[in-house]
């Protein structure tokens, strides 16, 4: 079975528009929250729900180096 392509865009598409809701970066969008501060969250471990999916999300893509995937729709949602 492949993978919905409109379930991934809108996941990267959250990731560009929501904003950190508390803590030091709050107001921040997810996506450019930096990666040290990833690190520690994820090491404390992640919060529920969707806020901990999107972490664990923008997480991954920092940690693989697969930024570059989100410049063009990042460019869209300034």
């Amino acid at each position: 079975m492949e993978p919905d392509p409109q379930i991934n865009s809108g996941i990267l598409k959250e990731l560009i528009t929501n904003r950190m809701p508390y803590g030091k970066y709050k107001g921040l969008r997810i996506c450019d929250l930096p990666e040290p501060y990833l690190v520690w969250m994820s090491q404390k471990g992640w919060p529920n729900g969707k806020l901990g999916m999107l972490l664990g999300t923008i997480y991954e893509i920092k940690l693989n180096g697969l930024e570059y995937l989100l410049k063009p729709m990042k460019q869209m949602y300034r």
